[in-house]
């Protein structure tokens, strides 16, 4: 078994969640409230400023050239195309990039990003990849269980460009290029080791969980 299937079988309950969460689930409905919606937007362009320095704490601690590049191509990808589709939407609320920048970031999405700071901080090579992973990979996740649910009906679906930015041919690439990147990295762990990777990637999942739950709750 490759070890990014063996941490998909552990978080499956967890990622699953994610696609019966009202958040998740009313972005493919088309019906979740724009409000809630806008407020996650300035959340998640918060986060990713954030995100994006555990991949330049990365950088630091690669092992070669080849590495640094990947987590340095990791970055450029992160801003160039995810927080385009950010940016994009925000523009739409009237709300400009330095405008996000001035909000205060939320409690659950501090802990996430302080968690993953941390471990980059203090760990190696193999815990920032299980750290940062579960964002990338769950929401190419989502992405794709959603358009295949809704693929019919996305023609005036209001998150129509969200859905496929995470569902599209490039998210899935480079999201299977972090998969092989850890298979590699991690093909001979054992004992201690792979019971801290997986306890990482396991508490980046649920992080993940909370930030769903405070974009949805997030009072308007």
């Amino acid at each position: 078994m490759k070890f990014t299937d063996y941490l998909f079988e552990e978080v499956n309950e967890i990622w699953n969640g994610y696609l019966e969460h009202p958040f998740v689930k009313e972005i493919g409905e088309g019906i979740l409230n724009r409000e809630k919606f806008k407020n996650y937007l300035i959340q998640d362009y918060l986060y990713l400023k954030e995100y994006i320095k555990v991949y330049a704490i990365g950088i630091t601690k690669a092992n070669g050239l080849k590495e640094m590049k990947f987590f340095y191509e990791a970055i450029e990808g992160i801003i160039e195309d995810e927080a385009a589709v950010h940016i994009k939407y925000l523009k739409d609320f009237g709300i400009s990039k330095e405008e996000a920048e001035r909000y205060d970031i939320e409690i659950p999405n501090l802990s996430y990003t302080s968690y993953m700071q941390s471990v980059a901080l203090k760990g190696n090579i193999k815990e920032i990849a299980m750290a940062v992973m579960p964002c990338t990979w769950s929401y190419n996740y989502i992405g794709k269980k959603l358009y295949e649910k809704y693929k019919n009906n996305l023609d005036n679906n209001f998150y129509k460009p969200w859905i496929e930015s995470y569902e599209s041919e490039g998210y899935t690439e480079f999201t299977n290029k972090w998969i092989d990147y850890i298979n590699e990295i991690c093909k001979d762990v054992s004992g201690e080791e792979k019971k801290n990777l997986l306890d990482i990637f396991i508490k980046s999942s649920i992080y993940e969980m909370d930030f769903w739950n405070m974009a949805y709750k997030k009072e308007m």
